[in-house]
């Protein structure tokens, strides 16, 4: 990226109790001016704690400070501090995650790159939000380029931010960004790339890998708020049929589409895997597939679909490497073929990159089915990857060493061989997984390279 800066257009800091201070304090209610909030409130006596802010350190809840983070939109960081400068003067309680109780889990600040118009959503832990005016009133005084709140809704007792239900608080529920010369609605929960300019750089190359020219179909799986559909739909795709699982990105799709002038693009709440099955059930095709699934890739189901499908190309757009690796292997053996595979520095500063892979349908005119004869496979080379016995023999035999068909798996994940993401995970809760001491780790992967898997 030409200026790595500042370039996350989306913001998400956890709120949490810290150490105790001086001043008032409320339980089950908000205070402003003396006046108490909110059904059941009362007066607490005693210190009010101090209100923590930020994200959470790697693998713990945690939370570090990042006010001085170089990577996030300044003016969203500015609403973070101005939620938790209004939060201590309303007396509004952090949410405590062990306890389930307080009031104010997250602030989610959703910037447009080239609009900038900002979107702030408020997760609450519960429904009644009494303070709720003057709290949008005070906040969008304290920071004027706010051009909508909403409240979201999270009651459960889980890691996952959002929660189902919300409702309006301060302008239209939603913005507006341009991206590739097209208008996007943006809502909480609609899923937009953090990084404007690159997504851009991003999906150009993925329509210049399609090589659309006005004749294609095109499928657009795991679509969001339809942005490469769309794209492509303006760029020379016949016509466009986008799907995902969310609502709300497809109820944000659809408008995306009708503001744009776009007709020859369709969107479809359903589970990508399922849909891709309904229309290799009913007979259909398209020429080009469009896939960006979440990180843990795609599933065996789509993938098969996709196969009966029978694209001419895919471009396969993927946060994770690693899985989309596997998800090729799967595809090669459905008969595509790897083209090619361009890197996009989306994450500046960390070591997470997005990837675009154009596949594409081998040409069955060019190759022939032949019969052998049984006296002529042994002198065939079925070259395959070993199996997990003959890894296991090849370790006794050479180091003396017994390994386990869990400590095999981990060392093929580390080099991004093993099959499916959950395989040989223990099916017990809460079970805890040994990690392969590093004699056996070694001498494993001197049998992966033996076999020439690595």
């Amino acid at each position: 990226m030409d200026e790595p800066y500042r370039y996350r257009n989306k913001v998400m800091s956890p709120f949490a109790a810290g150490r105790r201070q001086g001043g008032a304090a409320l339980k089950g209610g908000f205070a402003k001016d003396g006046r108490v909030f909110g059904k059941g409130a009362a007066r607490r006596k005693g210190p009010l704690r101090e209100i923590l802010t930020g994200m959470y350190a790697a693998g713990t809840h945690r939370i570090v400070d990042t006010r001085h983070c170089l990577v996030e939109n300044e003016q969203a960081q500015k609403v973070v501090r101005s939620v938790k400068t209004l939060m201590m003067r309303y007396g509004i309680e952090p949410y405590d995650e062990d306890a389930g109780t307080g009031f104010m889990r997250h602030v989610v600040v959703r910037v447009g790159h080239e609009s900038g118009e900002m979107l702030v959503t408020l997760v609450t832990n519960s429904e009644e939000f009494p303070a709720s005016r003057s709290f949008c009133r005070e906040l969008t005084r304290m920071c004027p380029f706010i051009t909508t709140v909403v409240q979201n809704v999270n009651l459960r007792k889980t890691n996952v931010v959002l929660g189902g239900k919300e409702q309006r608080l301060y302008g239209p529920g939603f913005i507006l960004d341009t991206l590739c010369g097209l208008s996007f609605r943006i809502s909480s929960q609609s899923f937009y790339q953090v990084n404007s300019v690159q997504t851009e750089i991003l999906y150009l190359s993925a329509i210049g890998f399609a090589q659309l020219d006005g004749t294609q179909s095109v499928i657009d799986a795991y679509c969001g708020t339809g942005t490469i559909g769309l794209v492509a739909a303006s760029r020379g795709a016949s016509s466009v049929v986008g799907v995902d699982t969310v609502e709300s990105s497809i109820r944000d799709a659809r408008e995306n589409a009708r503001h744009n002038g776009i007709e020859n693009a369709a969107f479809h709440a359903a589970d990508a895997s399922s849909f891709m099955r309904g229309l290799a059930a009913e007979g259909r095709s398209a020429d080009v597939v469009f896939m960006d699934p979440p990180r843990a890739g795609s599933t065996e189901e789509f993938l098969d679909a996709l196969a009966v499908l029978a694209p001419r190309r895919v471009v396969y757009i993927s946060c994770n490497p690693v899985t989309q690796m596997r998800d090729l292997r799967y595809l090669a053996a459905k008969g595509y073929r790897v083209e090619k595979v361009q890197g996009v520095d989306m994450f500046p500063h960390t070591d997470h990159i997005e990837t675009v892979a154009l596949l594409s349908k081998l040409n069955t005119e060019h190759h022939l089915d032949i019969e052998i004869g049984e006296d002529e496979l042994s002198e065939i080379d079925f070259s395959k990857d070993a199996t997990y016995g003959e890894i296991k023999k090849y370790v006794l035999d050479k180091y003396g060493l017994k390994v386990s068909s869990l400590y095999i798996a981990q060392i093929k994940r580390k080099h991004g061989l093993i099959e499916r993401e959950n395989y040989n995970f223990s099916k017990k809760e809460n079970q805890r997984v040994p990690n392969c001491p590093e004699e056996k780790e070694k001498a494993i992967e001197d049998a992966l390279e033996h076999f020439g898997m690595i």
